[in-house]
C-alpha cells in the first residue's frame, strides 16, 4: 500500500486527494498577535480588574504579615516562587507602609537567602525570616540551615507548599521531614488559625535556648483564604530558665568575697546580655575572659577589666555561657534534642557521641542548666543588696589594678604583634598580614563589623583590631559549609544598613563561587558591604592536604595543582562584581596600592553602596 493510501485508510473514506487538501487544511494555523492585555500581563504591568469581587477581604496572608510585624521582623528574604505568592504579595503591599517590618529581600538562592537571615541574626542577636519553595527550595536551602542549626542560631523559614495546583516533585506531604534532623522545631499546620499560631511558635522556638532554625510549611490555600473576623492570637514570650535566688545569692556572694575574682563569658544570645556582664563585672571588680575574637556577642575586648588582670591566681571563676570555671551557668545545647529530630538515625558528627572525650565533665557539680543571659540581673540584684561600703573601696582599688595591667599587657603584646605583622610587608602576592593591617587605622574610627570566617586569612584581625561590639566579629561559619560567606556578609549588610554601620567581609575566593549572586543583592538593596577578596587563586587547604598525602606516600609534589587551583584561566571578581552591579577594582598586585584603594572602597561604602576590592594574595 503506497503513503497515499496508507493516509486515506488513517483519515477515513473520499479520495486521496480530498484527503490530502483536508490534512493540509487542518494543519495550517493562523497565530494571532498578543492583545494589549496579554502583552501587559506578560511584562508584569498588568492591573487587577476592578470590575470583579475581590478574591479576598481580608487574605489569610495579611494575617501572618501582621504576626511578623507584631514580632518586629526586619527582613525576610526569599527567591520568588509561585508557592507563596499570596505571602508575597501581602509582605509588599499590606499595611500603612507596605513592604517595611518585614521588608522583602530578593536573593538568587534560597542557600543565600538562609545565609543572610545566618548573619543578621548574628549581628542582632534577632531572626529574620526566610520563605522558600517546597521541596526543591527547602534543599537547596538545606546546606545553609544546617549551619545555622550546628552554630545555634536562630532563623524563621517558611516552606510554600502548594499541593493541589502545581507540580508533584515540588511538593510532598511532609516536606519539613527533608531537614527535620537539623531544625529545632516543625510545623504543617491544617488551617488559616493553626497557621497563625505555627508562626507565633516557631519564632518563640527559635530564639529559646537552645536556639537554632524553625520549619513552618504555609499551603497556598491559607495564604489566600478569606479571614474574615478571625482574630489574631495573643503572643506569649518564653520564659527563659534561670537561677534561683539562693543560687544568685551564693554567687555573689562569693564574687564579693573572693580575692581575685575572675569571669569567663562566652557567645550570649543578646546585647542586653552583654550589657548586664559589663555590669556584674563593673560592680565586682572581677577580670574578664572573653570570647569577641572567637564571635559575635561576647564581652568587649578592650574594656579595662578585660585580660589576665594584675594577678593570674584566680580565687573563684563564674563562667557565663563558658566552661572550665568554678561556677558554670550554660544553657542546654542543640545535642540533646537528637532522639526526637534524628528519626532516621543520620548520626550527624557533632551531635552524636562524641569520638573525643570532652576536656571537661559538663555535668559538675557545681554546673547550673541555665540561661546566663536571663540569670545575669538575678546575680546583680543579689550582690547590690550585698555589698557594703567596705567591699566597695577594695573593689575599687582591684578595678584600678586590672586595668593598670591589661593596659600595659595590651601594649606589649601590641608591639609583640606588629612586628610579626612586618614579614613579607612589600611581598607580591599581598601577604595577609598586609591587607589587615593596612585596613584597621582607616576603619577603627567608624562602627564596623567583621563578617567573615578568617580562619582560611590566617586570623590577622586578632591581636590588632579592637572588638568592643556585639558584632564586631562574627565568627566561624557554623559547620565549615563553603558558600556561607557572602550571603551572611549580606545579612550583615542588612543589620548595618539603618545603624551608621559598615560590614568588612575579607572573602575567600573559592567561597565567593558557590554563591556570587548575593552581590547583587548587596548591589539591589544598597548595602554598606566592602569585600575584600583574600584571592590566592585556588582551594590551598587541599593543596597542602595533598603534598602532605604525597609526601607520605613517597610521591612528587609537580602535581598538586590539579583539581585543587583556579587557574587557565584566572577569575577577575572585580569583573564580576561589576557584572552584579557591585562597584569594584582589582586585581591588585602590589601592596603600595591597598590603602588608596580602601579609602576609595570606604568612601563609597559609607555612602551607602557595597564595594568589592579584589586582591592577589599570598596563600595563606
Amino acid at each position: 500500500m503506497g503513503t497515499s493510501a496508507s493516509a486515506a485508510a488513517v483519515i477515513g473514506s473520499g479520495s486521496n486527494a480530498n484527503a490530502q487538501a483536508s490534512v493540509k487544511k487542518d494543519t495550517t494555523v493562523s497565530i494571532p498577535a498578543p492583545s494589549p492585555s496579554q502583552l501587559d500581563r506578560d511584562v508584569g504591568v498588568i492591573k487587577p480588574p476592578t470590575s470583579i469581587k475581590r478574591a479576598a477581604q481580608r487574605p489569610g496572608s495579611d494575617l501572618m504579615v501582621q504576626i511578623l510585624k507584631d514580632l518586629n521582623i526586619e527582613f525576610i528574604a526569599a527567591n520568588p516562587a509561585s508557592s507563596f505568592e499570596g505571602l508575597q504579595e501581602s509582605i509588599i503591599n499590606y499595611g500603612p507602609i507596605p513592604n517595611t517590618m518585614p521588608e522583602l529581600i530578593t536573593a538568587l538562592h534560597e542557600e543565600s537567602a538562609v545565609d543572610m537571615a545566618h548573619g543578621y541574626a548574628k549581628c542582632e542577636g534577632a531572626p529574620m525570616a526566610v520563605m522558600l519553595h517546597g521541596t526543591v527550595g527547602l534543599q537547596h536551602a538545606s546546606m545553609a540551615i544546617y549551619q545555622a542549626y550546628h552554630d545555634k542560631t536562630p532563623v524563621i523559614i517558611i516552606v510554600g507548599r502548594d499541593d493541589k495546583f502545581f507540580r508533584q516533585e515540588q511538593t510532598a506531604n511532609d516536606i519539613a521531614g527533608l531537614t527535620r534532623a537539623f531544625t529545632k522545631w516543625d510545623a504543617q499546620p491544617t488551617s488559616l488559625k493553626d497557621t497563625l499560631a505555627a508562626i507565633q511558635r516557631a519564632y518563640k522556638e527559635a530564639i529559646t535556648p537552645p536556639m537554632g532554625p524553625t520549619v513552618i510549611v504555609i499551603d497556598t490555600e491559607f495564604q489566600k483564604e478569606e479571614a474574615g473576623e478571625l482574630k489574631i492570637p495573643t503572643y506569649t514570650p518564653p520564659i527563659f530558665k534561670t537561677i534561683n535566688k539562693k543560687q544568685a545569692k551564693n554567687i555573689a556572694q562569693n564574687l564579693m568575697e573572693a580575692k581575685n575574682p575572675r569571669m569567663q563569658v562566652g557567645k550570649l544570645r543578646t546585647p542586653e546580655g552583654i550589657l548586664n556582664a559589663i555590669k556584674l563585672a563593673e560592680l565586682s571588680g572581677c577580670s574578664v575572659r572573653t570570647a569577641a575574637t572567637s564571635g559575635s556577642m561576647s564581652f568587649p575586648e578592650r574594656h579595662p577589666q578585660s585580660g589576665k588582670g594584675d594577678d593570674t591566681n584566680y580565687d573563684y571563676i563564674l563562667g557565663l555561657e563558658s566552661d572550665g570555671a568554678d561556677v558554670s551557668i550554660q544553657g542546654p545545647t542543640l545535642l540533646s534534642n537528637v532522639e526526637n529530630r534524628d528519626l532516621t538515625e543520620i548520626g550527624f558528627g557533632f551531635i552524636r557521641d562524641p569520638v573525643i572525650p570532652p576536656r571537661r565533665n559538663l555535668s559538675g557539680k557545681n554546673d547550673m542548666t541555665a540561661d546566663a543571659e536571663a540569670s545575669l540581673p538575678i546575680i546583680i540584684e543579689q550582690f547590690k543588696r550585698l555589698q557594703t561600703q567596705e567591699a566597695l573601696d577594695k573593689i575599687s582599688v582591684r578595678i584600678l589594678r586590672h586595668e593598670t595591667a591589661n593596659i600595659e599587657s595590651y601594649e606589649t603584646e601590641l608591639k609583640k604583634t606588629l612586628e610579626k605583622k612586618r614579614k613579607g610587608w612589600d611581598s607580591s602576592p599581598v601577604s595577609l598580614a598586609r591587607l589587615y593591617s593596612e585596613l584597621w587605622p582607616l576603619i577603627r574610627d567608624l562602627d564596623w563589623c567583621l563578617s567573615s570566617p578568617t580562619v582560611f586569612s590566617s586570623r590577622h584581625h586578632v591581636g590588632l583590631w579592637d572588638h568592643n561590639k556585639p558584632y564586631s566579629y562574627l565568627g566561624m561559619h557554623g559547620a565549615g559549609g563553603i558558600g556561607y560567606c557572602i550571603g551572611a556578609s549580606a545579612g550583615a549588610g542588612l543589620a548595618a544598613k539603618e545603624r551608621n554601620r559598615i560590614v568588612i567581609n575579607i572573602q575567600c575566593d573559592g567561597d565567593l563561587n558557590y554563591t556570587p549572586g548575593s552581590l547583587w543583592t548587596a548591589a539591589h538593596h544598597k548595602l554598606p558591604l566592602l569585600t575584600i577578596m583574600h584571592n590566592n587563586r585556588g582551594y590551598h587547604q587541599e593543596v597542602m592536604y595533598l603534598h602532605y598525602m604525597a609526601g607520605v606516600r613517597g610521591r612528587g609534589s609537580d602535581r598538586m595543582h590539579i583539581g585543587t587551583t583556579l587557574r587557565e584561566p584566572f577569575i577577575d571578581y572585580a569583573k564580576l562584581a561589576e557584572a552584579y552591579g557591585v562597584q569594584s577594582e582589582g586585581p591588585i598586585e602590589n601592596p603600595e596600592e591597598l590603602t588608596a584603594a580602601y579609602k576609595r572602597g570606604i568612601k563609597t561604602v559609607l555612602s551607602g553602596e557595597p564595594y568589592l576590592i579584589d586582591v592577589i594574595t599570598e596563600p595563606r
